[in-house]
């Protein structure tokens, strides 16, 4: 029978334990840092749907002639075109494609063709050790949130919140995804500036909710996706981290949710800046039944004294930023701008 004296040891190992932020429990981050090699044309991508479904296959064939276009051969995943509901796939067909792309020698990068749900569900699936022995280039958003973190997070390979293939390949997006995957760049990223036929800009503005630079590593993605994540082994630690988020068509109560979820976690507290992108079609709705994001992001964000601001470049927009996970950047939160203080890619 245990005496009070082992009781009381154990109580106060319990209470240490509750003190610390959640996700230094469990928090899987790779110590060192892996930069996969700068795409060429002539490199061939590896094109996989590790979340939903593509149910025309003309979808592919405009990805395969968009990035013919940039002088890029394809190389199509097995079960691309599978469907299980809603998903691309089951979840072991889906994990498949991930493994395989990275381990065949003829695929330099890997672009997901589109977002949707389910790539949480493959994550105990992937075989990190292989995906660590042979850095690729893996490049999305949305959905592929959880493998860009989770990669990250365990292997310590750098990834790419940039578009995915059925995004819309405009000038913008395709500035910044050229001069940071082909020309390894160390960029810097900022929103349009352009009044129309306005006399002040009205669209793409920043938003300042506390000013300041500050540097970090940037590290983020979908917030729903994100939050989904909590309390697994697949995210990497937030200590002076920069994280940048996104969401679409969420009523701002649940972004609310999430934030909070984010704080009870202890994640906000520990990061160095903050970056909200875009959250389309997540307006308060009609009367005054909400707060509107704004008060949101200034009720968790602000109190925090990091530099912050919302409507960069990020998210379910045509215009888009490309976002390298796991590299150093400095932020201005006063001009809303992101620079790149390394190269995301290495050059041979």
């Amino acid at each position: 029978m245990p005496t009070r004296r082992t009781f009381l040891t154990q109580l106060s190992i319990a209470a240490a334990l509750t003190q610390l932020p959640q996700q230094v429990l469990g928090t899987a981050t790779s110590n060192t840092i892996i930069k996969p090699r700068r795409i060429k044309p002539g490199d061939t991508i590896g094109l996989i749907n590790p979340a939903g479904a593509t149910f025309n296959a003309e979808d592919i064939q405009v990805v395969k002639e968009t990035l013919a276009a940039l002088g890029l051969k394809t190389k199509l995943g097995k079960h691309a075109l599978d469907r299980y509901g809603y998903l691309g796939g089951t979840d072991e067909a889906r994990a498949e494609d991930v493994n395989t792309m990275f381990a065949d020698n003829e695929v330099n990068a890997i672009l997901s063709i589109r977002g949707g749900w389910g790539c949480n569900r493959i994550l105990p699936l992937l075989d990190y050790n292989l995906i660590k022995k042979n850095p690729k280039a893996l490049i999305g958003y949305s959905d592929i949130t959880s493998l860009l973190v989770a990669i990250y997070a365990r292997t310590g390979l750098v990834t790419f919140h940039g578009p995915v293939g059925t995004s819309t390949w405009n000038q913008f997006s395709l500035n910044y995804f050229r001069k940071i995957l082909f020309e390894g760049e160390a960029v810097k990223m900022e929103n349009p500036k352009t009044t129309g036929d306005n006399l002040a800009q009205t669209k793409d503005r920043v938003e300042t909710i506390t000013g300041g630079k500050t540097k970090g590593r940037l590290v983020g993605g979908n917030l729903t996706v994100l939050t989904a994540m909590l309390g697994s082994e697949y995210l990497p630690s937030w200590k002076n981290v920069i994280l940048f988020v996104e969401d679409d068509n969420e009523q701002i109560y649940r972004v609310d949710r999430m934030l909070t979820q984010l704080k009870l976690a202890g994640v906000l507290q520990q990061l160095s800046g903050f970056i909200f992108g875009k959250c389309t079609k997540c307006e308060p709705g009609e009367g005054y039944g909400s707060l509107t994001l704004e008060e949101v992001l200034n009720d968790h964000i602000k109190p925090l004294g990091i530099p912050a601001w919302y409507g960069a470049m990020i998210g379910h927009v045509e215009n888009k930023f490309t976002m390298p996970v796991g590299v150093e950047a400095e932020i201005n939160a006063d001009a809303g701008t992101i620079r790149l203080l390394e190269s995301a890619v290495i050059s041979s």
